[in-house]
């Protein structure tokens, strides 16, 4: 009886120093840091390697450096032209201190995801719906520089912001595509005006130049003749020749002066 008891008091304190060891002996891998407590008041921050407490008088709290990938939740949100969209996000962030981690901030991973939501809704909510579709990486910007600043007190870095989806009610969308349609119906139109207003130029231009030019204004006319000819032989074309053209001809092949040519009634 006495042998079975001393025993058991054996096995329990084999149990124990087994236990006291395992509390004190601590090993942190490279991207995790130890933040300890000795009667509950920090005393610094330990890792990565082999770490060893004393046992029931200090505690130690890890902290995973590495960057964590957090899905914001779908945010509703009212764009500055009150179009009411469905919004989520993804944000990249890591710890950079953990000693503020641990002693600034209650679950710092919760906190900086009700943050996104937060600064998410602000942030979108300033700027009109065709911003939103338009300008995402600007937005992206926005956002994660706001999270950075107000993360910083709590030994956190966010190193992005990506936007995923906005969502549009189908009302919306047929709206949009609406406007789209005639968006691209009135740069139709006015390239077509454009083009008209170039080419109703260029014949004032080309009018004004033949218009000082007599013989330019007889060849122009002799040319269109030839248009009208097609080119093709064995064609009679039957036309009123103007006068003008006769009297610029004419002293030609004569060797007379133009002016002194007057034209038969």
């Amino acid at each position: 009886m006495t042998m079975d008891l001393n025993v058991m008091i054996a096995l329990a304190v084999a149990a124990l120093v087994v236990a006291l060891i395992s509390a004190a002996v601590n090993i942190l891998r490279e991207y995790e840091r130890g933040v300890v407590f000795t009667l509950g008041r920090f005393t610094g921050v330990k890792g990565p390697g082999f770490i060893l407490l004393i046992p029931v008088v200090q505690q130690m709290v890890r902290v995973d450096l590495r960057t964590v990938t957090q899905d914001v939740p779908t945010q509703d949100v009212i764009s500055l032209d009150n179009v009411s969209v469905q919004v989520n996000a993804v944000i990249y962030f890591r710890v950079v201190d953990p000693e503020k981690a641990i002693l600034e901030v209650e679950e710092y991973s919760r906190a900086t995801s009700e943050l996104a939501q937060t600064t998410l809704r602000s942030v979108l909510g300033k700027h009109e719906l065709d911003e939103m579709l338009a300008e995402r990486d600007k937005l992206n910007r926005d956002i994660q520089e706001i999270l950075d600043s107000q993360t910083d007190k709590w030994g956190i870095k966010v190193s992005n912001v990506e936007i995923k989806h906005v969502d549009l009610d189908d009302s919306m969308v047929r709206a949009i595509a609406k406007q789209a349609e005639a968006e691209r119906i009135r740069r139709a139109k006015v390239i077509n005006a454009q083009g008209e207003q170039q080419a109703a130029q260029k014949l004032a231009d080309a009018a004004e130049i033949l218009g000082t030019q007599r013989q330019g204004m007889q060849l122009r006319y002799l040319s269109a003749l030839q248009d009208i000819a097609g080119g093709e032989k064995g064609t009679t074309i039957v036309f009123p020749f103007p006068m003008d053209v006769i009297r610029g001809l004419l002293p030609e092949i004569d060797g007379e002066d133009p002016a002194s040519v007057r034209s038969e009634p």
